[in-house]
């Protein structure tokens, strides 16, 4: 779990997640192509970390490597720690702010 929380510490990590969650299963190219702020090798380098803390998996079809999100572990952190102690009051929390918005 410290892999998992150390790789979401870092803003550009979670770019690429939410570039992943946006679509999933994306090439190294496309995914600097939506990240211009980062050169080829920090997306590299921030891939293996995400790899290795297990929210990336990457298949390899012929000689591209697609990566994809991999939310499992995040859904272990909130199962522990939120699930567990205040899951009723951030659902009531988030319908408060919602209905607010609303207006």
């Amino acid at each position: 779990m410290d892999l998992v929380f150390k790789a979401l510490a870092d803003g550009g990590r979670r770019q690429l997640l939410d570039a992943l969650r946006e679509r999933n299963g994306q090439t190294l190219t496309e995914l600097c192509d939506q990240l211009t702020e980062m050169t080829r090798q920090g997306v590299t380098k921030h891939l293996r970390i995400l790899e290795d803390a297990g929210l990336v998996v990457t298949v390899r079809r012929g000689r591209s490597k697609y990566h994809y999100l991999n939310p499992v572990p995040i859904n272990e952190i909130a199962e522990r720690w939120i699930g567990n102690y205040e899951r009723d009051k951030l659902r009531a929390l988030s319908a408060l702010k919602a209905a607010l918005e609303e207006k």
